[in-house]
């Protein structure tokens, strides 16, 4: 097992305390590390997401407005 070492404010440190006394803090820590990866993971594929989505988006050419009326009028009951 790693040990990894971080500053923190120390409001935060009393609080973080505070909130897990007699818990095991290792583990705690451990399992926000794990989750600050997966949101990080999560944002990133997001992004992408968003980038490709642009990328086609600019090839594609603006359909007339009307085109976009008639669409919305067929959809609705």
């Amino acid at each position: 097992m790693a040990t990894l070492n971080f500053s923190v404010p120390d409001d935060v440190k009393t609080a973080f305390n505070r909130a897990f006394a007699g818990s095991n803090k290792s583990a705690v820590v451990a399992r926000l590390l794990r989750q600050a990866v997966e949101e990080h993971r999560r944002q990133e594929r997001r992004r992408r997401a968003i980038e490709r989505l642009l990328r086609v988006r600019r090839t594609m050419k603006p359909f007339p407005g009307s085109a976009v009326r008639a669409a919305r009028a067929k959809g609705r009951p």
